[in-house]
């Protein structure tokens, strides 16, 4: 008898061999909730171990935003079905199916236990070490050189769009800002803004779900926390550039180009967010850290890839939705930093909140003047918008009186919102 067990274990691994099932360790290992698995491919998985002694595996990023599920909770749906949830915006992912009460849906993956062992049904090599991360490269990415002809506003844009490294950026847009507002540049121009913004060839790139924000508890965790928003503010420096660089060939349906005041806004913007990485930056470092000291994450130009072709999607989903949101979680943001008493970094952040109220009504703004002059319903066409360019709901709670401050009324996030959302909010 014990040979025929043997004998039949033996054929159950050469199975195992013959196809995807990879073996991630001994059952015994696993007595965490969730385990995180590094592939080769970048799509990392979590292994879920559950009270009843069962094993789900399914992707670690979450499918809204990237939030890190491996750092999730796992909660009963009141339906007997096990869900894991993500730590950054809540969402549910059933352990079984991996759909989500949101419409969305994650991938999951068979898991077998054999002879003690742990098998996951993946083509894909798994490690519990993470794999050696890419780095952003450019060849020839020394800054571009522009003509004393070429003093133009979008010549410059694409100039410092073209500019890999932060401090050089910053300054640059300080001193497009003043030459712009001096009158010393006329000219807005026209030029081809790269595909993709230039970064130091240094930089540490990961997927948005693999970046350690931090809950502000720790010295360490404040610096991780700083550090993203950092990184967030380089890439609002580049955005700003970018919407100008891109759309100031557009003509309303009327013919007529956009309005000098629209590159007024845009050009403020741009100053307001290199203002911020410089304050957010000389914080790190007051810290004890630097900027590029921790892994960042490029998941904010998707939404410039997403909507390049379209200057009212662009203003809806960046200015509308992502800078609105960054009003939304403010208060909770300040509050971890206060209640460490770390008050330089509040003060930075006080800073940043104010001048994120006028990006969010500069993008209102000009959303609104276009549709106005096209003839369209403001609200519908960014209901329409927000649905076709940004995966999920919007989710609450919302910073209500810093969007109203902003012009931004109920009326045009909470169409927006599943109504189950609102019904637990209420």
């Amino acid at each position: 008898m014990d040979h025929f067990e043997k004998d039949l274990v033996d054929a159950l691994k050469d199975i195992v061999k013959a196809g995807n099932w990879q073996c991630v360790g001994d059952k015994s290992k696993f007595k965490s909730p969730c385990t995180k698995f590094y592939s080769d491919d970048g799509e990392h998985i979590v292994l879920v171990h559950t009270e009843d002694d069962k094993f789900w595996a399914m992707d670690s990023s979450c499918p809204h935003e990237g939030g890190p599920l491996e750092q999730g909770d796992i909660e009963d749906l009141g339906n007997g079905k096990l869900a894991l949830i993500c730590p950054w915006h809540y969402f549910d992912f059933s352990l079984e199916t991996g759909s989500s009460s949101s419409g969305l849906q994650n991938q999951v993956y068979d898991v077998r236990v054999l002879d003690g062992k742990v098998y996951i049904n993946t083509q894909s090599t798994l490690s519990l070490c993470p794999i050696p991360v890419t780095k952003i490269t450019h060849k020839g990415s020394l800054p571009m050189e522009l003509n004393s002809s070429e003093n133009t506003l979008c010549a410059w844009a694409t100039k410092i769009l073209h500019t890999p490294d932060p401090q050089e950026k910053v300054s640059l847009t300080k001193m497009v800002q003043e030459n712009w507002n001096s009158g010393k540049i006329t000219e807005t121009g026209e030029a081809n803004p790269p595909a993709h913004p230039y970064r130091k060839d240094n930089l540490t790139v990961v997927e948005p779900g693999k970046i350690k924000r931090g809950k502000g508890g720790t010295l360490a965790s404040r610096i991780a926390l700083l550090h993203s928003l950092a990184n967030i503010e380089q890439w609002a420096i580049d955005l700003s550039w970018d919407v100008i660089a891109r759309f100031s060939t557009f003509r309303l349906s009327s013919g007529e180009p956009l309005p000098h005041q629209f590159f007024d806004d845009f050009v403020k913007v741009a100053g307001d967010e290199a203002k911020h990485y410089q304050l957010l930056e000389q914080r790190i470092m007051e810290l004890g850290s630097f900027f590029g000291a921790l892994p960042v994450h490029n998941g904010l130009w998707q939404s410039a890839t997403d909507t390049s072709h379209d200057i009212l999607a662009r203003l809806a989903i960046v200015h509308m939705v992502h800078e609105a949101r960054g009003l939304d979680v403010h208060p909770q943001t300040l509050s971890r930093f206060a209640s460490q008493g770390d008050t330089s970094s509040v003060k930075v952040l006080e800073v940043i909140y104010a001048d994120e109220i006028t990006h969010v009504a500069a993008g209102l703004r000009w959303f609104t003047y276009i549709c106005s002059h096209e003839g369209r319903d403001s609200l519908k066409t960014f209901h329409e918008l927000v649905k076709l360019h940004f995966k999920g709901f919007l989710k609450p709670p919302f910073n209500t009186e810093g969007r109203k401050t902003a012009g931004m009324t109920e009326e045009w996030y909470v169409p927006l919102v599943k109504p189950s959302s609102l019904q637990k909010t209420s």
